[in-house]
């Protein structure tokens, strides 16, 4: 008869894999205005130096051309520069910002509430405001930066304490031109107390973007079709994996990214929670902050949904549910 262990490990593995599975989705489920991908599909893992990097991007310098623009159209608004203090990096290598956060319905859902005068398209094709976290950029920095942003790069968003990963899916062609912009699933994300709409955005100057740049920095099409991301393991695991290397450019504490998980279990009276779940994005391995967050009899631990009773883990980040 097998082992407590044995059965605990065969529960855990299968577990992980459909949690796994959990972020590959039909992005067409998620086209909603309040029923989008959970939180959980494209945060960033909690082992990366959110802090650090907001501070670091305050205190960029480094201006290029095309780079100042405001924050909206209103006469004296704020102005807000793209830096490119670590666009020569060799690896993390991304240009910076900070602005506030409108909302950008273009797309499939140019329709969306507030937006009268939205685009079906945006520019590489025509994404689902509601299902993609994406960001937008001013279209003459794009222009004169085609070599550098081909278009689906990954982007991290540092936004009310937390840091999301996204994709610069679209371009600012108002005139004048702005800057801090966002879909409607990555602004109300950030902000899901403030009832953002395509005309009522985040008005404070306070939100970080980074922009990584490059071919190796756009999510692959095997992860996105012209309306939606279709495998958010890849867009986390990029994005962890990008800000990891950006952070050890900038010399500040994060977690190497790691390609395999051991899994010390021990024997225990307690029960054991089944390898089935029942609630997608909330399955072992998704970000939580309470046991609600959590299918079924997963609880809790350490920010991450977990089995009951699983042994303690003295290496934050390299525990039961990370992933890879």
């Amino acid at each position: 008869m097998p082992s407590k262990t044995i059965i605990r490990q065969l529960a855990i593995s299968v577990a992980l894999c459909n949690s796994a599975l959990g972020q590959v989705v039909n992005g067409a489920d998620y086209n909603k205005p309040n029923g989008g991908p959970p939180a959980s599909f494209f945060a960033a893992a909690s082992t990366m130096p959110v802090a650090a990097l907001q501070a670091a991007a305050a205190k960029a310098s480094k201006v290029p051309s095309l780079a100042t623009y405001p924050v909206s159209q209103d006469s004296g608004a704020a102005k807000s520069t793209i830096h490119t203090d670590w666009a020569s990096f060799s690896e993390g290598a991304s240009i910076s910002w900070v602005a506030d956060m409108d909302v950008d319905c273009d797309g499939l859902n140019s329709g969306c509430q507030g937006n009268p005068d939205g685009q079906p398209q945006t520019n590489w094709g025509a994404l689902s405001a509601y299902e993609v976290p994406f960001i937008v950029i001013p279209d003459k920095y794009l222009s004169a930066n085609t070599g550098a942003l081909p278009g689906n790069n990954i982007a991290a968003v540092i936004c009310n304490g937390k840091m999301f990963y996204g994709i610069l899916g679209d371009s600012n062609g108002d005139s004048p031109q702005v800057t801090g912009e966002a879909s409607w699933l990555m602004a109300r994300t950030c902000f899901p107390n403030e009832g953002l709409n395509g005309n009522n955005g985040h008005t404070g100057v306070d939100v970080t973007y980074i922009v990584f740049t490059g071919k190796d920095a756009v999510l692959p099409s095997s992860a996105l079709t012209k309306n939606y991301i279709t495998n958010f393991t890849t867009l986390r695991s990029m994005g962890d994996k990008l800000v990891n290397a950006l952070a050890s450019k900038l010399g500040l504490s994060g977690t190497p990214p790691t390609k395999t998980t051991t899994l010390v279990t021990t024997t225990t009276t307690k029960p054991t929670s089944t390898a089935s779940c029942s609630w997608a994005g909330h399955c072992l391995g998704a970000s939580c902050s309470s046991n609600d967050d959590c299918a079924d009899a997963l609880v809790c631990a350490a920010g991450k949904c977990s089995v009951d009773g699983a042994a303690t883990c003295s290496w934050e980040g390299h525990c039961e549910g990370v992933y890879s």
